[in-house]
């Protein structure tokens, strides 16, 4: 690795980034590779704390042509749902000649589809909540009372490994490294900066959309999807880019399930040893030791569309979380304007 904000091979995190690079990380009574104390022992915003209002008011200045993107899926995407959870029901209130109506949602799981992982939604199997704070001290309630503002990126990695001759396998647990995140970054001319929120298209739901309904139904008893690699060096790249978050457009960001990468032996070993379990589920390196949100199931294939034919690939980024008092996750509610 190289000064600070640099990487062996890609783009560069923004130099103005006073922020210790992953390998200092900890100490002082945080523990090794987290972000613990950094923003003060009380602090429930993790990496969200990077969306300054400076920052926002400087991405606000990447709106030129009113273009806006709605990253939510259908609250009934994934259909039937995936890793077991229930099926939502809507209920609409009142006669159909009555005065009005109201929605009840029935078995709503706020993870359900589109969805921020709050910082109550991993625990680190030695180390526990971010920043050690006991559970239910977090809450997706804190981002929301504050809104989430800033500049996104697109990593368009479905896109480039098209293009070298290596589409991503959406039907697989097919793993897409540090290394490749920043050669398409690199390759799309795209320059991160301290405090983005990195959006990373796999091309995952826009393939879940064109399954038939018997694909759909069997994936709901197990599937596998492509995703990030679970390696420690998926951590380490994300931290020393500085961004606010990390979002994508399949079910999990990491491959699924945890320890398709590994033999039989190999997972059964690193699952009897709780120092360990973070090699096969890199969520519990993220979010409980780096206080970083993680995004699913993000609708990213109109952005890349329009940013492929523009040429650029970063916009103007809002959020607005459920306020949920001490909630687990939410639906992003998000918006790429360009």
């Amino acid at each position: 690795m190289g000064t600070d904000g640099e990487q062996e091979t890609g783009p560069v995190a923004s130099a103005d980034s006073a922020l210790p690079r992953y390998a200092d990380l900890g100490g002082d009574g945080a523990p090794p590779s987290s972000s613990w104390g950094l923003w003060g022992t009380e602090d429930r915003l993790g990496c969200w704390n990077l969306l300054t209002p400076e920052r926002a008011i400087a991405a606000s200045a990447l709106v030129q042509r009113g273009a806006v993107f709605a990253l939510n899926a259908d609250l009934a995407i994934p259909d039937p749902p995936l890793f077991g959870r229930v099926a939502m029901r809507h209920e609409v209130t009142g006669a159909d000649d009555g005065p009005g109506h109201d929605d009840v949602l029935h078995n709503w799981n706020t993870q359900g589809s589109s969805q921020w992982d709050g910082l109550r939604h991993i625990r680190n199997p030695i180390h526990g909540w971010y920043g050690g704070h006991p559970d239910g001290f977090h809450g997706i309630d804190a981002w929301a009372a504050r809104g989430l503002v800033g500049r996104a990126i697109l990593a368009d990695v479905a896109r480039w490994r098209e293009a070298q001759g290596r589409p991503i396998a959406q039907d697989a647990s097919d793993p897409i490294t540090a290394d490749e995140v920043l050669a398409t970054l690199d390759a799309q001319g795209t320059v991160p900066e301290v405090g983005d929120v990195l959006l990373i298209r796999t091309g995952w739901l826009g393939w879940y959309h064109g399954l038939e309904p018997d694909v759909r139904q069997e994936m709901a008893g197990g599937h596998q999807n492509p995703g990030l690699h679970p390696g420690e060096r998926t951590a380490e790249m994300l931290w020393d880019l500085h961004v606010a978050a990390v979002g994508a457009d399949n079910p999990s960001l990491e491959v699924w399930p945890p320890g398709a990468l590994h033999t039989d032996e190999e997972r059964d070993a690193i699952r009897a040893d709780p120092t360990r379990r973070p090699e096969l589920f890199v969520h519990q390196r993220i979010i409980p030791m780096l206080g970083m949100s993680i995004g699913e199931l993000f609708e990213l294939d109109a952005l890349a569309d329009d940013c492929a034919v523009e040429g650029t690939y970063e916009g103007f980024f809002t959020s607005a979380p459920l306020r949920l008092r001490h909630g687990v996750a939410s639906p992003p509610n998000a918006l790429v304007i360009r």
